[in-house]
């Protein structure tokens, strides 16, 4: 069988929030593979660019005058140099000519092809005969924040992370019940809740932040007693949202209060102690590595993660790594542009003791391949979470990658619980 690539053929298509994104066919002799790209609201300014200017079109009209012609008649086989060929034709540190979603499209859609040319899934190619282990899902469950507009909590995601279940089943079946409860709960609490979601097919609600995480206690209480394992939750406060520059504080508009650093370290410590948390995510903004590194050393069986603050940036994560700045990342492939460069995060991460925490997008597709990734680098969480359409897609190729697997299937090490 051959890898060597004899096509590539584009198209626009819409993700889960109805926006123009890209995807990708790359075509061997004897495979094919077929990747979309995602988008998200809550952004960090170090991520690559997105697109060229000109969107979407431009990246379409960019792959067949600049890419195709250098990418056609490479071996797929050799993923560091396709990833390779694609920096040197952008040529920038931010992919802003052919855009990092155009890069990360091309990158994912041929390693796919490669494990196809070879009759592989896309986990095996990558992973070997030991990517068995599969990970839990963390999963949004109420939204807040940029994610809803109105009434709702300051903080963007309260989210679940079944951590005491034996299979990703049995993981995906605690975070769908935990949702369904949260409705009933909410349904119960407010005459005016109508069943609203926000894109990741969270409930919008009109609560406090505090009250959210009131309502996450009792689901989680209710359904780990039925299941007979733990539930964790935690939250995504995506801070850099929160954080305005002139005034040096974060502001809850929900709350009508304004917090400076030290104030927010101890709210975020008292919300931890007090609900027990078992996920922090962007508690501070994209540049305080120094407030990320206080709440870590004050924190115990808790991950604090960075998205905004490493955009899967190996550098950003060497910068945290040196200053103990949190002890979990979450790996957007996307947000650094191409499957090589997130490899090298990752394996970063992995040699420091950092907990990779692979991520959909909020504005998604239902292109499954992160869960491959998850399985192939051995995360042992998957950030992806638990009803809407783009979501099930990737709960769903768990669910059948674990069956597949059989009884060479184990869940992964959450001991730091």
């Amino acid at each position: 069988m051959s890898s060597i690539i004899e096509d590539l053929i584009t198209r626009k298509i819409f993700n889960n929030r109805g926006e123009e994104t890209i995807e990708v066919d790359v075509v061997t002799q004897s495979g094919f593979g077929r990747v979309s790209a995602p988008a998200g609201k809550s952004r960090g300014k170090a991520e690559v660019v997105s697109y060229p200017k000109g969107g979407v079109d431009q990246a379409l009209k960019k792959i067949d005058d600049l890419i195709a012609p250098e990418i056609v008649g490479l071996n797929s086989d050799f993923q560091e140099e396709i990833d390779s060929t694609l920096h040197e034709i952008d040529g920038t540190n931010d992919f802003k000519i052919i855009g990092g979603n155009t890069a990360f499209a091309i990158s994912l859609a041929n390693a796919e092809a490669a494990a196809n040319s070879h009759g592989l899934l896309l986990f095996q190619f990558l992973g070997g005969n030991t990517a068995t282990t599969l990970p839990y899902p963390l999963g949004n469950v109420i939204s807040g924040g940029q994610h809803t507009r109105g009434k709702t909590p300051d903080i963007q995601e309260y989210l679940v992370l079944p951590y005491g279940a034996e299979t990703f089943l049995e993981a995906a079946t605690a975070n769908a019940q935990i949702h369904k409860v949260l409705g009933e709960i909410l349904r119960k609490k407010s005459s005016s809740f109508n069943g609203g979601k926000s894109d990741e097919g969270a409930w919008i609600a009109n609560i406090g932040n505090l009250e959210a995480l009131e309502v996450m206690c009792d689901a989680c209480e209710e359904v780990a007693n039925e299941l007979s394992f733990e539930c964790g939750f935690g939250i995504d406060l995506a801070a850099s949202s929160l954080w305005r520059e002139k005034e040096k504080k974060y502001v809850y508009t929900r709350e009508g209060k304004k917090r400076d650093s030290g104030n927010q370290l101890e709210y975020l410590l008292d919300l931890i102690e007090n609900y027990h948390l078992s996920y922090v995510e962007d508690p501070f903004h994209e540049e305080d590595f120094e407030s990320f590194a206080e709440l870590t050393e004050k924190t115990k069986n808790c991950l604090i993660c960075g998205d905004d603050l490493f955009t899967t940036n190996n550098e950003r994560l060497a910068h945290g790594i040196e200053l103990n700045a949190g002890n979990s990342i979450i790996i957007k492939v996307n947000q650094i542009g191409t499957l090589t460069d997130a490899l090298e995060t990752i394996e970063n991460a992995n040699r420091n003791g950092f907990i990779n925490i692979v991520s959909h997008r909020s504005g998604d597709t239902c292109s499954w391949h992160i869960t491959h990734l998850s399985m192939a680098f051995r995360c042992p969480i998957i950030k992806t979470g638990v009803v809407e359409g783009a979501r099930i897609a990737k709960i769903n190729e768990l669910i059948r990658i674990e069956h597949f697997l059989g009884n060479r299937a184990t869940m992964a090490d959450l001991t730091v619980f």
